[in-house]
């Protein structure tokens, strides 16, 4: 008689796949910050002097 997989043999074939996700999204946030940080600084700057007066 076979025996149903265990649920944690299930779930770790999930683990390197969300880990990769997760590194992805990490490297897009920081390519994205560096890319374009300057650029949204001076937008956020403008802003606030426009609001403050």
């Amino acid at each position: 008689m076979m025996r149903p997989p265990s649920p944690q043999h299930d779930e770790q074939g999930d683990v390197p796949g969300w880990v990769m996700i997760t590194v992805m999204s990490a490297g897009l946030v920081a390519i994205l910050t560096a890319a374009a940080g300057p650029q949204l600084r001076s937008m956020l700057n403008q802003a606030l002097s426009a609001v403050g007066g």
